[in-house]
């Protein structure tokens, strides 16, 4: 037999190790480059370059601004509540890393006769001969996402600054809108599967050859969903908590160096988890041709529908100008949520009959 601890074999613990620093490391490469690539991006659509000149057509750029944001002087207003000014970065970014934690992106593995499934909050049990995660995993990214939210809205009353208490009051309200008409799309997605476990979600997606996706069942609030998510993390078009032509940075107008980027990488951070949790609901997680038979196409397949979904939003950021504030809360509250409540209705009626 081998080495226990606990009562669960040593494999367990090193591949939970492995998992934990392949997800954090894919999130904070994806975060760094994600700067890069906006900018790349955004630039050809504007008939531009982008960055040039840091590296070969400018890849050493994200490297070369953390290194300008980390020596950039520390000021903290003589008037700020220090702690919670200190602390605002933190709750913006801790949340927006450890939401990864439930998401499955890929299959199970075996190493050394050990099957491993590819999820950091997951194990299988060779009793039972299946997987095992956190079995309200949905719940979990809405709770850890609803927390990011108080780090903006702290930063915002802790700088004591009007700017930055009008950039978080804006966050808050932004996110009782969207939030509820987010989390009514995915109903839908629950009364087809039964289950809020992410795994068991990618796996009913499986069928068909790896193309059994909701978003073909439900069109309509996957299209709900990552608008209202886009929202929630304050993208474009809906980035008024920042909006720099009227509250110069919004809720992190004090702030600067490392604690300013934080924020920064925490919404990337947050445009990452997004479309990894919209892949998984929606586009069949790291489901695709030949995934079952091939374990480790299961993560080419999740990372490739993640980035198209990143593309998007940098697609979308380049395209839309931002929404007046009496246009957003319109937008959520007599648009998305009276269609999301419907698409509930018409799915359990077509469900019922068939």
């Amino acid at each position: 037999m081998g080495i226990e601890i606990l009562g669960l074999p040593l494999m367990y613990y090193i591949a939970m190790v492995v998992k934990v620093l392949v997800a954090f490391v894919f999130v904070l490469l994806t975060v760094a480059y994600a700067t890069y690539a906006e900018r790349k991006i955004i630039g050809h659509m504007q008939v531009r370059l982008g960055p040039m000149r840091t590296g070969w057509h400018g890849l050493l750029q994200p490297i070369a601004d953390g290194v300008k944001l980390f020596f950039k002087e520390e000021i903290i207003p003589s008037q700020a509540s220090t702690f919670a000014f200190l602390i605002a970065p933190l709750i913006a970014l801790i949340p927006a890393f450890i939401t990864f934690a439930v998401i499955p992106f890929g299959g199970t593995i075996e190493i050394a006769g050990y099957k491993i499934p590819l999820q950091v909050a997951a194990y299988y049990d060779t009793a039972a001969g299946q997987v095992f995660d956190v079995n309200v995993g949905v719940l979990y990214v809405l709770a850890m996402s609803s927390l990011g939210v108080y780090g903006i809205v702290l930063a915002g009353w802790a700088s004591n600054s009007k700017y930055s208490l009008m950039g978080g009051l804006r966050a808050s309200a932004q996110m009782i809108s969207y939030e509820l008409s987010a989390g009514l799309s995915i109903i839908a997605v629950f009364m087809l599967s039964g289950t809020l476990s992410l795994t068991k979600i990618v796996e009913l997606q499986s069928g068909l050859g790896g193309f059994e996706w909701y978003i073909f069942k439900q069109p309509l609030a996957a299209f709900i969903f990552f608008i209202c998510s886009l929202a929630e993390i304050n993208r474009t078009p809906f980035d008024l908590p920042e909006a720099e032509t009227e509250l110069v940075s919004g809720f992190c107008t004090e702030y600067s160096s490392m604690k300013y980027a934080m924020f920064f990488m925490a919404e990337y951070a947050n445009m990452v988890t997004v479309c990894a949790l919209t892949a998984t609901l929606f586009l069949g997680g790291w489901n695709g041709p030949l995934a079952t038979a091939i374990p480790l196409l299961g993560p080419v397949y999740f990372v490739a529908k993640v980035y198209f979904l990143m593309f998007a939003c940098m697609w979308i950021r380049a395209t839309l100008p931002r929404y007046r504030y009496d246009q957003l809360m319109h937008l959520g509250w007599k648009v998305f949520i009276p269609v999301a409540l419907l698409n509930i209705v018409v799915t359990g009626i077509i469900g019922f009959f068939i």
